[in-house]
C-alpha cells in the first residue's frame, strides 16, 4: 500500500484522473489499457462498473506496480473498506461522506471527498479529507467557480470533476486545480464498442497536452 503523500504527489504530477464507467467488465479493463498506452496512469474505477470491485482486483494485480487504481463513486467505509481491500490506493466520492473521510483517514488512505458549496468543502476538510472533489462543477460555472472557491481556500487541494473537456481542462488547471477527474470526455467507450479502442490511448495523448504534462 502507498502512502498517502506517495498517491497526492502522484496525482498531482499526473493532474488527469480518468473517471471509468463502464456497462461491463472487458470494457473497463480495455478503456485501462488504452489510457495507460496514451500515458495516463492514474485511474479511477467507478462502483457503478459491473464487478467493480473484482475489475479493481485484477487491474490491481496486472497494472500496479505501474498505475495508481483508485476507486470511485463510493460513499460509504463498508464500500471503502472493499475497494481497499482488492487494491484501492485512492478513494473517490460523489458526495460528502463523513463516515468514508473517517474510515480512510483510519486506514491511512487518501480520500477525495466530493463537494460543491464553501461549507460542504469546508467542512470536508475540516473533517480530514486530502482532496475535496468539486462536482459537478461545469454545472455551477466551471473553471470561474473553481477559481472563486480558491480565492478563499487556497490550502484546499481541489479536484473539479464533470463537464471537463480538451477545451477547458488547461482553464480547470490555471484556474488553481490539484488535477482534474475526465468522465465520458477522455473515456469514450464508443471507440471500444466500434472495435476502435486504440483511439483511446490517441485521446489520452490529447489530454496530457492540452493539460501541458510532460
Amino acid at each position: 500500500m502507498r502512502s498517502k503523500e506517495e498517491v497526492f504527489t502522484w496525482i498531482a504530477r499526473s493532474r488527469i484522473v480518468p473517471v471509468i464507467r463502464a456497462s461491463s467488465e472487458r470494457e473497463a479493463t480495455l478503456a485501462v489499457g488504452q489510457l495507460l498506452a496514451g500515458g495516463i496512469d492514474v485511474l479511477e474505477i467507478t462502483m457503478t462498473v459491473p464487478n467493480a470491485i473484482g475489475v479493481m482486483r485484477e487491474v490491481s494485480a496486472q497494472h500496479g506496480q505501474n498505475a495508481l487504481i483508485g476507486a470511485g463513486t463510493v460513499y460509504d467505509p463498508g464500500t471503502a473498506e472493499a475497494c481497499v481491500e482488492a487494491g484501492a490506493q485512492f478513494i473517490v466520492g460523489p458526495c460528502l461522506d463523513i463516515p468514508t473521510i473517517r474510515f480512510c483517514n483510519g486506514s491511512e488512505v487518501l480520500v477525495s471527498a466530493g463537494a460543491l458549496t464553501p461549507t460542504e468543502v469546508a467542512t470536508a476538510w475540516r473533517e480530514g479529507a486530502d482532496v475535496v472533489k468539486v462536482f459537478p462543477c461545469d454545472a455551477v460555472g466551471g473553471p470561474a467557480y473553481l477559481k472563486s472557491l480558491k480565492a478563499p481556500f487556497p490550502e484546499i487541494p481541489l479536484l473539479p470533476t464533470g463537464g471537463v473537456t480538451l477545451k477547458n481542462v488547461r482553464g480547470y488547471l490555471d484556474s488553481g486545480a490539484l488535477a482534474v477527474g475526465v468522465g465520458s470526455n477522455l473515456v469514450n467507450l464508443n471507440f471500444i464498442r466500434q472495435g476502435q479502442s486504440e483511439e483511446l490511448a490517441v485521446l489520452a495523448r490529447e489530454f496530457r497536452l492540452a493539460a501541458g504534462v510532460v
